[in-house]
């Protein structure tokens, strides 16, 4: 019985040896698995030839004809009035079938590309591959060529959604989540650079969210070689979903220098929706002017953070009803933070025109929810700014913080074509070693408000000027305006 017992007390002491030895081998086999499969994950493919195969019915060639007016001036390095001008001119003409048929409207071509996106045959492209085109071409893969006609446009985002009517069902391709692509991933470029027809090129997103030159961009750069005629033409990821569409190069000589900008997808199908179903798009519109929260604003005005859109300016429109005002700062949209302009630009272009949304604003220290309708962008383009109300006070001129300021008066309302209820204090020089003039004050600028308070006179603005430093500020928050214009400026208050 003890023998047994003995045996069965010195089995337990091996198994319990064992068992960090069994455990640290499985571990090390589970580690070694995961190494393998994470390198594969991250390695190059073997060859795109197989995703190349699989989306290359839907990636289209675009020839678009434009009528224009023929030069009448006879070709060629000819100086006026010399005896070889008569010569010229009659070879140019002979060329041209006879005299006076210069002045013929002849055809130009342009190239670009394009992708089918549904069987139907919708077709997206860049708007600037068949702006202005009388006649719209596609041609397909395999050789077939069908004429297009345009559904809508989107100049801001550069997209352009055309239709061909087919007698068969067209391959075509998705949109993929392009949020979700990552700085380093593969993908593929495919369309008709120079001309060549159906080239496809590889590389890696190089970077996220670049913006060019539109209030809506959200560009994916990448190095896979994009052309001219590359232009409209997808950008996949290696699951064949398009992630972009390829719009611009950054180049010095007009090649591919490894630097292209593809419009990211998530913008592009909220375009294509609205192009598919309006005709046109139809953005949000909150109905402020603002601009970027800097440090020396936030310190200005108490906020915390550097993050937020600062308004500038409240037209008429859905955030003067909503009561926002200028001064304020939205924090947040729609349940979403703000970080700065752009992001509050997109997001409200893309959310559903006539959306009630909740708005939090930072206002005197404290943070506020109104709720604002939503209105539509489109048809307050030309929005005029609400004028502020008149105050007459006596004229009056005086140096500060490195200005000499003067009230408003009628000559000068007339001579800066000032509305008739503007008040304000006009900025009427500007020493050029003051921390003013680094901010960008200049003469002929109308100071508004001081402290986020509306200025009438000279008195107002010393007021505000005693208020902050009373307050421990270092700066003063002004806003100003330039030709109608409105900005902040944090104006430090270490100068007289």
């Amino acid at each position: 019985m003890s023998q047994a017992l003995a045996l069965s007390q010195t089995q337990q002491r091996e198994s319990r040896k064992s068992l960090p030895v069994a455990f640290a081998m499985g571990l090390s086999v589970v580690f070694l698995l995961l190494q393998t499969l994470s390198a594969a994950a991250r390695g190059a493919p073997e060859s795109f030839a197989d995703l190349a195969e699989k989306i290359s019915p839907a990636v289209v060639n675009i020839t678009t004809t434009t009528t224009v007016a023929r030069n009448t001036a006879p070709r060629g390095v000819v100086p006026e009035g010399s005896p070889f001008e008569d010569f010229f001119r009659e070879f140019q003409d002979r060329n041209n079938g006879g005299e006076g048929n210069n002045n013929r409207p002849r055809k130009s071509s342009a190239l670009g590309s394009g992708f089918v996106i549904s069987e139907d045959g919708y077709v997206v492209t860049n708007n600037h591959v068949i702006e202005g085109a009388d006649e719209i071409l596609i041609e397909f893969f395999e050789g077939a060529e069908l004429p297009a006609k345009v559904i809508g446009t989107d100049p801001n985002t550069d997209i352009a959604l055309l239709k061909v009517e087919a007698d068969t069902p067209l391959a075509f391709v998705s949109f993929g989540d392009s949020d979700i692509s990552r700085v380093g991933d593969w993908v593929m470029a495919m369309g008709n650079p120079l001309g060549q027809g159906f080239s496809v090129s590889a590389g890696i997103v190089s970077a996220r969210n670049r913006a060019l030159s539109g209030s809506y961009d959200d560009y994916i750069q990448t190095d896979a070689a994009i052309n001219r005629g590359n232009s409209g033409g997808p950008l996949f990821n290696m699951d064949g979903d398009v992630v972009g569409v390829n719009t611009a190069i950054l180049s010095p000589n007009g090649g591919s220098i490894g630097i292209g900008f593809s419009m990211a997808s998530n913008v592009v199908v909220k375009v294509v929706d609205q192009l598919k179903e309006f005709g046109e798009t139809r953005r949000g519109w909150l109905g402020v002017r603002i601009q970027d929260v800097t440090e020396d604003v936030a310190e200005a005005i108490g906020l915390e953070k550097v993050a937020g859109a600062l308004v500038t300016d409240v037209p008429e429109g859905p955030s003067a009803e909503a009561g926002i005002k200028a001064g304020d700062v939205i924090m947040s949209f729609d349940g979403k933070e703000v970080e700065d302009t752009r992001s509050l630009v997109r997001t409200v272009g893309n959310t559903e025109v006539g959306k009630a949304v909740r708005v939090v604003v930072f206002r005197e220290g404290k943070t506020q929810t109104l709720k604002v309708t939503l209105g539509r962008r489109e048809e307050a383009e030309n929005a005029v700014p609400a004028s502020q109300p008149a105050t007459p006070q006596e004229p009056a001129k005086t140096d500060i913080l490195g200005m000499t300021v003067s009230e408003i008066t009628d000559e000068l309302r007339e001579q800066l074509d000032l509305a008739d209820g503007a008040s304000g204090l006009v900025v009427q020089d500007v020493t050029e070693t003051s921390k003013a003039y680094e901010k960008g004050l200049r003469a002929g600028d109308v100071i508004t408000e001081a402290g986020q308070q509306k200025l009438a006179s000279v008195d107002d603005l010393d007021k505000q000027i005693d208020a902050a430093r009373e307050a421990g500020r270092k700066s003063l928050l002004l806003l100003v305006r330039r030709a109608g214009d409105p900005r902040f400026v944090a104006l430090a208050l270490d100068e007289d």
